[in-house]
């Protein structure tokens, strides 16, 4: 039985254990964040809200830079020295005692922790032969959503206590468990760069041309992004339709939550399956098209139900859109793996993170006001804008394969090149 839920090598299950330990950490902090910055930083909720946004400010214009400097340097090399550091960078929460000092620390993160993010892509694209590489970041992100359950129990506890030492103490034991974390990615096996073209002893000599040239990938990277708006509705939207448009009742939210994290535990490597390759990932995309279709349906109508059939069709509703959640990772871990030239991987990563970052900003006031102001139109549109990103990322992704094989594009080495 443990057999068949863990994954089926060591690498596989090393990555997936440092997984659960990054994600404990840093589920821990963001569980407690909005109580530690107000009530130990002493902000208010709308300085908070604005350093978080300038953040994600950072977060994006660092993204293409980062994501060269791994090309440079080297995907591990980068995610070690990021991960060392954004441990350190947590010690020093405590300190902050004002605005400056909050933005100052928390843009310094988000710089930091893009860097080793970027690192990290990177480097579990490398590392896998291109059979494997979906199942294994399948696996990964099951550990991923494992971890932050832990450390948002960990995080209530700290909120229960709800002294000032014991919320203190939450991004104390974030650093910990990141300085945990550092250690164990400095203990990862390396990854060589990709073998040269044929006839050619130099990678160098064959310049592989930059990831925005590839104009399909760009196209694929926002319609991803549009994708990828599942979590605003999962996390923002459906929380706030239940609360302010509907009669069931509140305590639904931890049921709703709760199913997510299980099926995303329990699904994602199933869900995964056969998106391994460019017609495997676009099936998954038509899969989290009709998913996000049918959940804004559902729950577009509760506003008109009373009683259980409100609740069952919001759980049906959160249930579908959590199916487009596991379709929309499985095609994006195809699209990157496929579609990414293995010369300029950094590079690539960068591009693509573009439509991650973006989606933060522009979905969470989007949505909200589309479903909360307009209702059932609105969820209209938002089904809709899911179905065209859908839809555009077939030609899109046919593009760039068609610019990679012009382009000459190559692949990692089998993982037998991954040296100790």
């Amino acid at each position: 039985m443990i057999s068949r839920i863990l994954p089926p090598t060591k690498l596989e299950r090393d990555l997936a254990l440092q997984c659960v330990l990054s994600a404990f950490a840093t589920g821990s902090f963001i569980t407690g964040t909005a109580v530690f910055f107000t009530q130990v930083v002493g902000l208010s909720g709308s300085q908070v809200g604005l350093g978080l946004s300038l953040a994600g400010v950072v977060t994006l214009l660092l993204s293409l830079p980062l994501g060269r400097l791994s090309d440079h340097v080297g995907a591990k090399p980068l995610w070690a020295a990021g991960s060392l550091v954004e441990a350190v960078l947590y010690f020093a929460w405590p300190l902050v005692g004002g605005m400056v000092t909050f933005v100052a620390l928390l843009s310094v993160l988000a710089a930091v922790s893009t860097a080793g993010n970027t690192g990290r892509n990177v480097y579990r694209i490398a590392v896998f032969p291109r059979e494997v590489r979906v199942r294994a970041l399948a696996y990964m992100r099951s550990a991923r959503n494992v971890g932050y359950t832990l450390g948002a129990l960990a995080g209530g506890i700290a909120l229960a206590v709800g002294t000032r030492t014991a919320i203190t103490a939450v991004p104390i034991l974030t650093g910990v468990l990141l300085l945990l974390n550092a250690a164990m990615v400095m203990t990862l096996p390396a990854i060589e760069r990709p073998a040269p073209p044929p006839g050619h002893d130099d990678p160098d000599a064959v310049p592989a041309p930059p990831a925005w040239r590839n104009r399909g990938f760009v196209v694929l990277s926002a319609c991803n992004g549009v994708l990828t708006s599942n979590q605003v509705l999962l996390n923002v939207v459906v929380p706030l339709w239940l609360v302010e448009r509907t009669d069931a009742p509140h305590t639904l939210l931890a049921w709703l939550f709760g199913t997510n994290t299980v099926m995303a535990v329990c699904l994602q490597v199933r869900a995964s399956r056969g998106s391994e390759t460019v017609p495997g990932a676009l099936r998954a995309v038509r899969r989290c098209g009709w998913s996000f279709v049918l959940s804004c349906l559902v729950i577009s109508i509760t506003h008109e139900t009373v009683g259980w059939v409100s609740i069952a069709l919001i759980w049906l509703g959160h249930v579908t859109i959590t199916g487009a959640e596991l379709w929309q990772s499985a095609s994006d871990w195809g699209f990157q793996s496929e579609l990414s030239d293995h010369r300029r991987l950094g590079d690539y990563q960068g591009v693509w993170g573009l439509g991650y970052q973006v989606g933060p900003i522009l979905f969470p006031g989007l949505y909200t006001f589309l479903a909360l102001q307009w209702g059932a139109p609105g969820w209209a549109v938002i089904a809709v804008l899911a179905v065209v990103a859908a839809v555009v990322a077939h030609p899109a992704a046919r593009a760039a394969e068609r610019y990679l094989e012009r382009a000459g594009a190559s692949y990692p080495l089998d993982p037998a090149a991954a040296t100790s």
